[in-house]
């Protein structure tokens, strides 16, 4: 069998020049953690609590049906350009996240 090989492939990196940081309040409430920005690059959220956080890609998010459950003190990077609305909540309401993001 023979190997295709196609022909050369240019992939050009997004790059950031500008990182916005914020604090989001932990709460047993669902909370915005980012609002939906086209010009998001990425995204890291420090979870500065002693209690877990529970984000999610859309405006409400729960504990029972998170996409990304952040540990107490744990760190998330977003793997991808997602611009929409990231929301979170807390197992219990102290500390805060800590997050940046890049435009």
């Amino acid at each position: 069998m023979a190997l295709y090989n196609p022909s050369s492939v240019t992939v050009v990196e997004s790059t950031s020049s500008t990182s916005t940081p914020s604090t989001v309040a932990a709460s047993t409430s669902s909370q915005t953690i980012a609002a939906a920005n086209a010009n998001r690059k990425g995204l890291t959220i420090w979870n500065n609590s002693t209690a877990n956080l529970y984000i999610d890609f859309d405006s409400a998010a729960t504990t029972s049906e998170a996409a990304v459950p952040i540990s107490a003190g744990g760190y998330f990077e977003m793997p991808f350009n997602y611009t929409g609305i990231i929301s979170g909540i807390w197992s219990a309401a102290n500390g805060n996240a800590l997050v940046r993001e890049l435009t």
